[in-house]
């Protein structure tokens, strides 16, 4: 359901449910689902249809670990980009480059801040400067993560949007 008010989507706690449930368990089937739940199967489908076509569930893939992948060191790039470029471009760009896990335009004093992954600092060098080498970077500020502390997650947000 949607709040008029603010456009929001909305979802119940059983939505939240599910969606916990898919969390711990991303590779349970509908019929399981349907059976801790205790609701029937065609509700649980029906729901993951409404999730998936309301945008709320992006996917079902298996979530991956960049440093089991021999990937280990993370950094966090704000680029400042020459405002001509744009940030459509930059960011079609920088989606040729593997090791740019994610890229998102920001306000402040940069443009546009990466996740970025790589074997080792010297191999983190070596994308900063692929980055660098696209047409429009201006400048480039680099931190390196030195452990994560809260992995990325939504249910906790899952949990407060369903009251």
């Amino acid at each position: 359901m949607t709040s008029e008010s603010d456009g929001r989507v909305g979802i119940d706690e059983l939505d939240a449910r599910l969606i916990g449930l898919l969390e711990a368990e991303p590779r349970i089937g509908v019929l399981e689902c349907s059976r801790r739940l205790g609701v029937a199967r065609g509700t649980v489908q029906a729901r993951l249809d409404k999730l998936a076509s309301r945008g709320v569930v992006r996917d079902f893939g298996p979530r991956v670990d960049p440093a089991a992948l021999g990937y280990p060191v993370t950094a966090f790039v704000t680029l400042e980009l020459r405002q001509a470029v744009g940030h459509v471009h930059m960011a079609q760009r920088l989606a040729r480059i593997p090791e740019v896990l994610e890229a998102h335009t920001v306000t402040g004093v940069g443009d546009m801040v990466c996740r970025i992954v790589a074997r080792t600092n010297a191999e983190l060098q070596g994308v900063i400067d692929r980055v660098l080498a696209s047409e429009g970077v201006v400048r480039a500020t680099t931190v390196i993560a030195l452990a994560e502390q809260i992995p990325y997650r939504t249910l906790p947000l899952v949990r407060e949007a369903a009251g």
